[in-house]
């Protein structure tokens, strides 16, 4: 029985040290750092062992391997992280325990015996000749992996690093040393306890290795050939060009050919066809292969298929254009005269330039729809392009062709659609536009719209002029305060106003009931909606300035009415009456201000303006005793604030005047707070109605619930116009508020209110905050 020792232990990481073989090895943790330190201080010998698990930083005996070297210390480099340790092992020991120690690893090992071949064997022994085969059959499969390697150095390189070395038992070592293996191939291999294991166990290393070289010298050739058939076709095709010179003839490229075809045929101008037979000739000289061959040819194809010269013939009759704009759409009486005024124009002047169209309007009254119409009406193709959340300037005036997948540009790419050169182009939502490092699309757009300008537009991919003057430009938006004002400049604007019920209802007779109708498969008998009821779905389960909504509400009434027909539970001559509504949509979502019909003193009513359309905004006043702040709550903006310390500021100065107890002002603070708090609120057009809430607050006089305002209030008292009047009013009326008051200043923006409501609304012009409390309470 071999007897024990005790060593320092060096724990290793991904890494085995063999017999007679040396390693460099990177020593930094302290355990090792002692370890070595402990070992040249003696003998300057230690043991290495393999971890099983690499992530482990202080090893115990249970997470290393059972068989490790015992090597010789030849050479110590210190830094600053460590060391660089050259050893060389000696021979195999097996672990056998761990020695208590504080500062390194301390194994007790027992050495186990050397391998060498069983030479004291019989010639014809069948240990000694698996033994001698095995070693030649990898000696030979070494020499080979040598050569796939290095044709040329092969053989020298293998009797450099394995044939020089006179044990066979190393030459396995060290073949298994140089081979990329895993921790636990290298330790199958140390662990080997007699030769023919040992040679068993590196003849599969070697034959996969073998595998692997071969693979990757295929690999090699298949790229080099790849790469000389390339250059061959290259250097042929020139030969070829300059023989066929030299001889007078050239054969061109098919495809080549007919990409010639249709450049001849887009009759290019002067300027363009120059940059085009230039890189014509670029693109010849060009192998099929080549990198750039795919983006000059894609090029070209782009100059190919532009409408240089083709267009549409403009149908300008007036009759015409009032019919189809009359036949899709129903009111909207100032757009359609503007649009009839510029057809009359370009008929007596061809050359005139069409103007540049701004649809501003609440979502859902027809800017989209208008614009295709347009283009019916005056028989042109039509393009959009959606503007909403566009932050790259590049995406409308395209990238450089320097860049991998460049393309040109949104505008671009939307003529190349239409096929001529004056389509109409709707950019929707031009009040969306975003701007970051990329650029301002904006100032893109300023160069697009202007005909002064756009008559050479350059696309960054194209790089050519381009006329899109002849296009026609229209423009959607919900609202202006988001478009720079230079863009602002270019544009006509022209107003979408929301829709009365009585406007909606003849939108949902003439054009919403019939198409859901058709989409639903159902007969004129199996969805008839009578005016009642659709006056209730108008007001019940919608409320919007526009009719997208209700569209909805209608399409699923068809579609129950489907499911009844289709259940057999529906008469075909049944109408859908009013008292069905709430079978087949479900509750009401919207009903009249029950709680307001008797309003308590300090509350008034006010008219808003959203994206949206008109709204009625509530006011509510209160007096909070032995405070004088004034406290305003309902999120609202900075200017809306100030209206309110103007009105009660206002209503201070004059107190006596207009009948409030000066020491009820003094002695009172006051808290105005606008209900939907969730929701942000600006402008100063709630000045009035703050004055009259507080006005009420302060005489305990209630508003009139029947009774709506707006204004702008200075603080001597005067009230100044507002906007939004249409869509204010509509709301008042939709909101059952019959008695309005109104800034004098915009008794113009009345022409603009549809007769029926105008009709049923009392209206009430004033220009002092004394007025509008005259009309309030008398």
């Amino acid at each position: 029985m071999t007897a024990s020792i005790t060593h320092p232990a060096l724990p290793l990481k991904n890494i085995v040290v063999y017999p007679h073989i040396v390693q460099h090895l990177a020593v930094g943790r302290p355990a090792s750092m002692a370890a070595l330190k402990r070992s040249t201080e003696r003998v300057t010998e230690l043991v290495t062992v393999a971890q099983r698990a690499a992530t482990i930083e202080n090893p115990t005996i249970d997470d290393l391997h059972s068989v490790g070297t015992l090597v010789q210390i030849k050479r110590i480099e210190s830094h600053d992280q460590g060391a660089q340790v050259i050893v060389q092992g000696e021979r195999r020991v097996r672990i056998v325990a761990a020695v208590p120690d504080d500062e390194c690893l301390l194994l007790e090992v027992e050495p186990l015996p050397v391998l060498s071949m069983p030479g004291d064997l019989p010639p014809d022994a069948p240990d000694r000749a698996a033994a001698e085969a095995l070693l030649r059959e990898n000696l030979a499969l070494a020499q080979a992996i040598a050569r796939l390697m290095d044709s040329e150095n092969g053989d020298q390189i293998y009797q450099q690093l394995i044939g020089t070395l006179p044990d066979p038992v190393v030459q396995m070592y060290r073949i298994a040393n140089l081979a990329n293996l895993t921790v636990e191939q290298q330790q199958a291999v140390l662990a080997a306890d007699d030769v023919r294991t040992l040679m068993e166990a590196v003849h599969g290393i070697l034959t996969h290795e073998q595998q692997v070289a071969e693979v990757r010298r295929q690999i090699a050739e298949q790229a080099r050939d790849d790469m000389e058939a390339q250059q061959r076709e290259h250097v042929l095709r020139q030969q070829k060009r300059a023989i066929e010179h030299a001889l007078g003839e050239s054969e061109e490229d098919p495809d080549i050919a007919e990409l010639k075809a249709d450049l001849d045929r887009a009759d290019l101008p002067e300027t363009v066809r120059k940059e085009v037979d230039r890189e014509l000739g670029r693109l010849g000289r060009m192998s099929a292969n080549a990198a750039d061959y795919q983006v000059a040819r894609a090029y070209l194809e782009l100059i190919a298929e532009l409408p240089w010269h083709a267009r549409t013939e403009d149908r300008l009759e007036l009759a015409h254009a009032q019919a189809v704009l009359d036949e899709d759409h129903y009111g909207l009486e100032d757009v359609k005269n503007r649009i009839l005024d510029a057809l009359a124009v370009m008929q007596l002047n061809p050359e005139a330039k069409a103007p540049i169209l701004c649809f501003v309007g609440p979502p859902g009254v027809g800017k989209t729809s208008l614009g295709q119409s347009i283009a019916r009406a005056m028989g042109r193709k039509f393009e959009r392009l959606s503007l909403g959340g566009l932050h790259d300037e590049a995406e409308l005036r395209g990238h450089r062709r320097t860049y991998i997948g460049a393309m040109p540009g949104r505008i671009l790419q939307a003529v190349r659609r239409a096929g001529v050169t004056n389509p109409i182009l709707m950019l929707d939502e031009i009040d969306k536009l975003g701007r970051d490092f990329r650029g301002d699309p904006a100032a893109a757009l300023m160069e697009i719209l202007d005909p002064a300008q756009n008559q050479e537009f350059r696309d960054n991919y194209l790089n050519l002029p381009f006329d899109l003057s002849r296009v026609m430009f229209i423009t959607t938006a919900n609202t202006l305060e988001g478009i720079p004002r230079p863009l602002l400049d270019r544009m006509e604007i022209l107003e979408l106003s929301g829709y009365s019920d009585l406007e909606k209802q003849a939108i949902a007779r003439q054009y919403l009931i019939p198409r859901q109708r058709t989409e639903a498969g159902l007969t004129e008998a199996q969805l008839d909606i009578p005016d009642d009821t659709l006056i209730r779905a108008i007001r019940g389960y919608t409320r919007e300035a526009g009719v997208r909504e209700l569209e909805r509400v209608i399409g699923r009434l068809a579609r129950k009415r489907a499911r009844q027909v289709v259940d057999a539970r529906a008469p075909l001559s049944e109408s859908v009456q009013s008292e069905d509504l709430v079978e087949l949509l479900g509750p009401e979502k919207f009903k009249p201000d029950q709680e307001r019909e008797s309003r308590e003193p300090g509350v008034a009513a006010g008219l808003a303006w959203t994206e949206a359309g008109g709204d009625v905004l509530y006011v509510e006043a209160t007096l909070t005793p032995k405070d004088e702040k004034v406290t305003l709550t309902g999120h609202l903006g900075q200017v809306m604030q100030e209206s309110a310390r103007a009105a009660r500021s206002h209503l201070w100065s004059v107190a006596d005047r207009i009948g409030i107890a000066r020491s009820t002002i003094e002695e009172n603070g006051v808290h105005i707070h606008v209900p939907a708090g969730a929701v942000p609120k600006d402008g100063p057009s709630a000045g009035v109605t703050m004055a009259t809430a507080l006005f009420s607050a302060y005489t305990g006089k209630p508003v009139p619930n029947d009774l709506a305002m707006t204004g702008e209030l200075t603080l001597s008292g005067l009230v100044l116009p507002v906007g939004g009047i249409k869509e204010k009013l509509l709301a008042a009326h939709r909101a059952g508020k019959h008695r309005i008051i109104l800034p004098a200043e915009n008794e113009s923006d009345l022409s603009k209110l549809p007769a029926t409501v105008r009709s049923d609304l009392d209206i009430t012009l004033v220009r002092t905050i004394e007025e509008v409390l005259t009309r309030a309470f008398g």
